[in-house]
């Protein structure tokens, strides 16, 4: 039988860092975290926010894919705190919800950050 190996505590750290200095309206996509926290993988991002190591309650709907969106299962309530904090969205016959990353993509040190 095959362990996973446990992730870096450091990485974790990292990633949490970034996540939770997302402001309210804004979002980053995985890719984005990944690079900002020095993580080899946005899907390592993904796995790592799924897991929370850390254990912080993290504004995990301010991370999203580059096409801004969500897994299926996530949309409706990330859809409620979108609402609440005024992120910008599209339209999208699609998906429930998507994040106009035009509009939403956060660049670090930026007015208003």
């Amino acid at each position: 039988m095959t362990r996973r190996a446990e992730p870096d505590p450091g990485l974790a750290r990292r990633v949490a860092d970034v996540v939770a200095a997302i402001p309210p309206g804004r979002v980053l996509s995985y890719r984005d975290v990944a690079e900002l926290a020095e993580c080899r993988s946005a899907r390592l991002v993904g796995t790592l926010m799924a897991r929370n190591p850390t254990g912080e309650d993290l504004p995990w709907w301010r991370v999203v894919t580059v096409q801004g969106t969500l897994t299926d299962h996530l949309q409706a309530e990330a859809r409620d705190r979108y609402r609440e904090e005024g992120t910008p969205l599209r339209e999208d016959d699609r998906h429930l919800v998507r994040v106009d990353m035009g509009r939403a993509l956060w660049t670090p040190g930026s007015p208003g950050a």
